[in-house]
């Protein structure tokens, strides 16, 4: 389930944005917490068994295993990692844009199947259309928060 805070957000002052930081429901602490944990306890570890318990010589080693990796590292640049997740997010964005229901395509579909120049024939299209964006309605209802401002009940809807 996604928690909104847009409108928490929208009414927060300059000094009172950190407050936002501390809410736990949805926030990206909730997310990563486990893992900040593992690694502040891993590099704790590392970091008290390198001052304290290796020796002049193991200590030695152990930079050199650490820039040995360093170099290995440095081989997949950030840039190319970068460049994959904007391509990834974009690509996600576009394929949300692109399944939107466009209501005129439709439109246009009922229009070429649902025949006859008849009083019943005009009925019907306009009824199709007024269910597709009663269905389209109800949809951005439940995924927008301004258009659920718009429309908070039922009667509002009708």
């Amino acid at each position: 389930m996604t928690v909104t805070y847009s409108s928490k957000v929208a009414n927060a002052t300059f000094f009172g944005f950190h407050r936002l930081l501390l809410k736990w429901k949805g926030s990206i602490y909730k997310l990563l917490y486990r893992e900040f944990i593992v690694f502040a306890t891993l590099y704790t570890a590392i970091s008290v068994l390198y001052r304290f318990f290796l020796t002049g010589s193991q200590k030695r080693f152990f930079e050199k295993l650490s820039i040995y990796c360093d170099k290995y590292a440095e081989q997949i640049p950030v840039t190319f990692v970068l460049g994959f997740y904007v391509t990834l997010v974009v690509n996600r964005w576009w394929n949300q844009f692109v399944n939107l229901p466009w209501p005129d395509r439709l439109m246009f579909l009922i229009s070429s199947c649902v025949q006859g120049r008849d009083e019943y024939g005009r009925l019907l299209r306009r009824t199709l259309m007024r269910y597709v964006n009663l269905t389209s309605l109800l949809i951005f209802r439940s995924v927008s928060t301004a258009v659920y401002k718009r429309f908070p009940t039922m009667d509002h809807v009708v």
